[in-house]
């Protein structure tokens, strides 16, 4: 097994084009889920705290964000990679495809996670805010560990989610200093959207995991009854995003009128999947649900500007 995971990686590479490949294994452009509640988070505490923000905490914020899933997304290619080599789906990825060693992506890992840390200590240095670095090696920790809980917990996917969801507590407490209700319970709506997307996503390796064993939803109970939890996690979802248009009086017709709209995109996202057509699972992926950040993270910032 080995020798599926470490052919012979051309010593010729420069870094720049390592940091390339890298770049694109990760799929830098799935920031996109996480970092448009972070920025709607961060508005949102800077609009309750007198003096607002400056621009080193807004720089800080963006740092740590893509530190912290670049750490996250090193962790995932090196501790899956063996399974990434038996999987024909991810067989091609740096580490199994022989495009990028794992020293080189375990040294991405370790920058990532100082870069994250270096940072978190910012906030104590511009705003004497000690929590940010208090929490950081929790934070690292548990967005580093999803690989190995599926290996024993269909509960991966909400794993997952509690990852995503820690962009606009953690935006929250980088602002403020404390935690309150309108990013927790912002946080429990990416978890729940995350989760139920990822359970789409996880049908593409139903056969995979089944002859790996790899505990997933799709796994576990068959294609057909995971796109009903993940229909049924979504309903959840927008539950969440429907009490915070409740809680938190910023959130005006912009922010309302995103949730509609998210509502109709995750209705569209589940039509394309079917137990027995999982060929538009990329576009219900990536497309879509890149989409319902975006719009949730502008409107919503919209209105808290001008509210």
């Amino acid at each position: 097994m080995g020798s599926e995971i470490s052919p012979v990686v051309n010593p010729r590479q420069s870094f720049a084009s390592r940091l390339a490949i890298f770049a694109a294994d990760i799929k830098i452009s799935h920031t996109v889920f996480a970092m448009p509640w972070a920025l709607l988070s961060m508005t949102l505490a800077a609009h309750r705290t007198p003096g607002g923000l400056t621009l080193a905490m807004v720089a800080l914020i963006l740092i740590c964000m893509v530190t912290a899933r670049t750490a996250a997304m090193s962790a995932n290619r090196l501790l899956d990679a063996k399974l990434d080599a038996l999987n024909p789906r991810t067989a091609g990825r740096a580490i199994p495809g022989g495009k990028l060693s794992a020293r080189f992506v375990a040294a991405i890992l370790f920058a990532s996670c100082a870069g994250f840390i270096i940072a978190c200590f910012g906030f104590q240095f511009c705003d004497r805010n000690p929590w940010p670095v208090i929490v950081s090696p929790l934070v690292l920790a548990l967005l580093c560990a999803y690989p190995l809980l599926k290996r024993f917990t269909r509960l991966c996917h909400y794993w997952l989610g509690a990852a995503l969801g820690l962009a606009p507590i953690c935006a929250w407490v980088a602002v403020r200093g404390d935690l309150a209700w309108p990013p927790v319970v912002m946080s429990c709506a990416v978890l729940l959207w995350t989760a139920g997307f990822d359970i789409i996503y996880a049908c593409q390796d139903f056969q995979s995991d089944r002859q790996l064993g790899v505990v997933s939803v799709p796994a576990r109970i068959g294609i057909g009854p995971a796109l009903w939890v993940s229909r049924f996690t979504h309903l959840l979802a927008v539950v969440a995003l429907i009490a915070l248009a409740i809680i938190v009086p910023e959130f005006g017709g912009l922010y309302r009128a995103a949730v509609v709209i998210a509502v109709l995109l995750l209705i569209v996202e589940h039509s394309l999947v079917r137990p027995g057509d999982l060929s538009k699972v990329g576009h219900a992926f990536f497309t879509v649900n890149g989409i319902i950040s975006l719009l949730i993270g502008l409107l919503g910032i919209a209105d808290v500007i001008r509210h």
